[in-house]
């Protein structure tokens, strides 16, 4: 199963992989930081809607790693 396919996995600032609806078709992912997550439901069997940083709304097919950014005290 894709682990792109439960909201549980998707966080905001996560790097992940994204399947664009322009490229469906193709498959073709595009790579970014979750800026938002659009899905409400838990599951989704196309992957879990985002908008990355850039602004670019895909269906999660793959997760990278995560994001730390460092706090300057």
């Amino acid at each position: 199963m894709n682990e792109g396919n439960n909201r549980g996995n998707i966080k905001v600032g996560l790097n992940v992989g994204v399947v664009l609806k322009q490229d469906q078709r193709s498959g073709k992912i595009t790579r970014g930081i979750v800026k938002r997550i659009l899905t409400n439901s838990s599951h989704h069997p196309h992957g879990i809607k985002v908008e990355l940083e850039n602004g670019q709304v895909g269906r999660v097919k793959e997760i990278q790693e995560m994001r730390f950014e460092k706090t300057i005290t």
